[in-house]
């Protein structure tokens, strides 16, 4: 698997450099063609898996542990939530903190809504953004993250995106061929989609070099010497493990950003942001339906377009980081029940994204509607990369808050390209759970070489994100039937497991108990539920099967003149125990 695997990215970079034309040629055919004939089953599955993650939270499954019965979770809430955020959309957040507010308010609002600058524009602005960085993105890496966390320390088996599908196709066919073509699909999504992030940040990070005057100029050759650094330094950060090299930089990262939002807070406006907040989150369920059904559909041509360029962009890019975003938090999430596990990946990132967004783009709308032109015009528009700069320099300490933006874009990608690099090494490895250093470099290496790949496809300037965007929306397609795929495993393995069988068990000792006590005593008895230890009280232990004995063992004990009456017992675990009444013996 990983030879294949390696010799197909390798092939695809060979391409690129070859002949780039030819490449971006094939990739916007391909992409127009996904775009409109399968741009509704991402509409589609992206709430479906909403839907789903919430069943398995708040259905009887959800006191399930991922683990053992009595395991306890292996990481402090806090670093978990960190590790989470960080691996999951921390570069994005940087990127589009500022950019999507702002655009879909003063020069792309989703058609057939307000006018460009107008209030209804900035309601509609900070709904559509929310819908698409907060329950969405993060009900999509649950359903990986679950049924992978799931299947590996609830059920033992290996760590692989193939391994979930056992339920339904049987241990053979999974590691057979179809289980390799499954594993190798997720290998290629999350290669492209961590490559995207990196086309993003060093992007940003050129931009903020040419914001504070470090440089007059960012060209193709200093994007793809950015590239060059951030993979040297994820790739460093990968082979020195989790516990020292992904948790300190998620750690570190989180109180940054915690700084950079604290002071937009304060130095921007303030009480306008507080307003902002629940104007925003209303607007956002109340519009959640109809944002969920934009598709071509809605309105025509110009829909289409415009939910290519940014929903369907963003369900892809999720789906194209969920085998290595979902075997992550699946790796730290150990000893969580189902009801834990999803409430904290659906909840406290998107809080954390609400706020986030209300900082920064509100910051970003107030200038805007005071007269701060933060857009450009249609000759000479500013470039999305660096709105959040050009943001800054309206705020005092504009030179160090830029520093920070840089030093946070470069961080948040390391922490979670090094995440990316473990898993792809560990699916290429047959699910093991400390894949060789060599393989991680080299998967590390080839994510930073289809990164300037991507970019050169965009030249480097102000087409190089439709680039990015391009790839990751043809790499995350073939793994949404994939994930469609693990929620009718995981489904189906939930309804077997060891909890749910004994309690069903336990409920059917009880029904059968209290049919007997009616048959036998017309109603009068009551049952009693003991402990599952043999001792005390003359109780005699259960039978090894659980089920009655054959010589009349379904009995109630009855006092005296058969006035008190007991039906069966039933054991703490919720297996009947039965015993013979003493003048039936």
């Amino acid at each position: 698997m990983f030879g294949v695997a390696g010799a197909l990215v390798l092939a695809f970079v060979t391409w690129g450099f070859v002949n780039t034309d030819s490449l971006a040629s094939a990739a916007s055919d391909a992409l127009e063609w996904v775009t409109h004939n399968v741009g509704w089953a991402f509409a589609l599955t992206a709430s479906g898996f909403v839907v789903f993650i919430l069943w398995a939270a708040f259905s009887r499954y959800g006191r399930i542990p991922l683990g053992a019965d009595e395991e306890l979770p292996e990481f402090r809430t806090s670093s978990w939530v960190a590790m989470m955020f960080s691996a999951g959309m921390g570069i994005g957040l940087m990127f589009f903190g500022v950019n999507e507010p702002l655009t879909f308010f003063a020069t792309d609002p989703p058609p057939g809504t307000g006018d460009p600058g107008s209030v209804e524009a900035m309601n509609t602005a900070m709904a559509t953004t929310l819908f698409h960085w907060t329950l969405h993105p993060w009900a999509i890496y649950s359903v990986v993250g679950l049924a992978i966390a799931y299947g590996t320390f609830r059920r033992g088996r290996s760590q692989l995106i193939s391994s979930v599908f056992t339920p339904l196709l049987g241990r053979r066919r999974i590691e057979g061929g179809f289980g390799k073509a499954i594993n190798i699909f997720a290998i290629f999504a999350t290669v492209f989609g961590t490559a995207a992030s990196l086309g993003l940040g060093a992007l940003q990070i050129g931009s903020g070099l040419q914001e504070v005057g470090w440089l007059n100029d960012v060209s193709t050759g200093l994007l793809v010497a950015i590239i060059a650094v951030l993979t040297f330094a994820f790739v460093a950060s990968a082979v020195s493990g989790i516990e020292r090299g992904i948790q300190w930089l998620s750690n570190t990262n989180m109180v940054l950003a915690a700084v950079l939002a604290f002071f937009v807070f304060v130095a921007g406006p303030t009480v306008f942001v507080l307003n902002l907040l629940p104007t925003a989150i209303g607007n956002y369920f109340a519009d959640l339906a109809e944002m969920a059904a934009r598709t071509e559909a809605a309105g025509g041509e110009a829909m289409q377009a415009w939910v290519s360029g940014w929903t369907i962009f963003y369900w892809a890019w999720w789906m194209s980081w969920t085998p290595f975003v979902g075997m992550f938090i699946a790796r730290i999430s150990r000893g969580r029940t189902i009801r834990q596990f999803a409430v904290g990946v659906l909840l406290v990132p998107s809080a954390v994204s609400v706020v986030w967004f209300c900082i920064f783009g509100g910051t970003a709308i107030d200038l805007q509607r005071g007269g701060v032109d933060l857009v450009g015009t249609a000759e000479n528009p500013t470039g999305q990369e660096e709105q959040l700069f050009s943001v800054l320099q309206q705020l005092p300490l504009t030179t160090i808050a830029s520093v920070l933006v840089m030093v946070l874009v470069a961080i948040f990608f390391v922490s979670g390209a090094d995440a990316a690099s473990i898993v792809t090494g560990s699916l290429s490895q047959r699910g093991s759970i400390a894949p060789s250093k060599r393989v991680v470099i080299f998967w590390g290496m080839l994510m930073g070489a289809v990164a300037a790949i991507m970019l050169m496809i965009g030249e480097g300037g102000a087409t190089a994100l439709e680039g990015l965007e391009n790839i990751t929306i043809l790499a995350g397609a073939p793994f949404m039937l994939v994930m469609v795929g693990i929620c009718v495993a995981l489904a189906k393995d939930l309804r077997t497991d060891p909890m749910m069988l004994r309690e069903d068990r336990g409920v059917e000792a009880v029904e059968q108990a209290v049919s007997y006590g009616i048959e036998r005593y017309d109603g009068d008895f009551h049952l009693r539920v003991s402990g599952a230890s043999p001792a005390g009280n003359g109780d005699r232990p259960p039978d090894g099967d659980g089920r009655p004995d054959d010589d009349g063992a379904r009995h109630a004990r009855g006092g005296p003149g058969g006035r008190h009456r007991h039906a069966d017992d039933v054991d703490a675990a919720g297996r009947p125990r039965y015993e013979n009444p003493p003048h039936e013996r």
